[in-house]
């Protein structure tokens, strides 16, 4: 544990970390180019929802190589990186079972989607997390809800139009669970852990 912390904290992998997040960020929004050509403007900050999530985490990156923190932005990167992480793998995994396919490109979204979610949990020993933080990154994913749910923002997967309120449902508890384990691993963990740096 020891070992992994000091790579973590290690201001080459740092970097190293920065550069794809900051590569990731931008094939993001490449990806949601034709659905944000379409979304009227007010509505755009709440499409995009994974590149937004490492976009977050590209400014604790940047916070960390300057040997500070962000607590607000850690919030918000680590709850809507495992949030949007994990949607974009089930999704991704139901779309595959529903059109009895998965491309290349399905399976390249699952592991760099899985490999957002977890990247944003394994900092969690270095984050200055408060309460007020968890909550205001909480309003934030559930009004992101219900722009996607209620004015029908969602990401575009034609293929899983027919199952688009059961979705909602899973993606409400989805924040739920996404919430939880980031106040339960920052807020309730009684951890000394400051970043230390190298």
């Amino acid at each position: 544990m020891n070992t992994l912390l000091m790579l973590l904290r290690h201001r080459t992998f740092l970097w190293m970390l920065l550069i794809i997040n900051i590569l990731g960020t931008i094939y993001g929004y490449y990806w949601y180019a034709s659905q944000l050509e379409r979304t009227p403007w007010y509505f755009l900050p709440f499409v995009p929802d994974s590149p937004t999530a490492s976009l977050f985490f590209v400014f604790v990156l940047i916070a960390f190589l300057l040997r500070r923190n962000w607590p607000l932005m850690e919030a918000l990167a680590a709850i809507t990186l495992f949030k949007y992480g994990i949607w974009a793998v089930f999704m991704n995994l139901f779309g595959g079972s529903v059109s009895g396919t998965l491309t290349f490109v399905n399976y390249m979204l699952i592991f760099s989607h899985l490999g957002m979610a977890i990247q944003g949990l394994l900092y969690t020993p270095f984050y200055k997390i408060k309460r007020r933080h968890i909550f205001i990154a909480a309003i934030w994913v559930f009004h992101n809800e219900m722009i996607d749910y209620l004015f029908n923002m969602m990401p575009t997967y034609s293929v899983l139009d027919a199952y688009y309120t059961e979705i909602g449902y899973f993606t409400f508890w989805l924040s739920v669970l996404s919430i939880s384990i980031v106040y339960l691993l920052t807020i309730r963990r009684s951890s000394s852990n400051a970043f230390i740096h190298q």
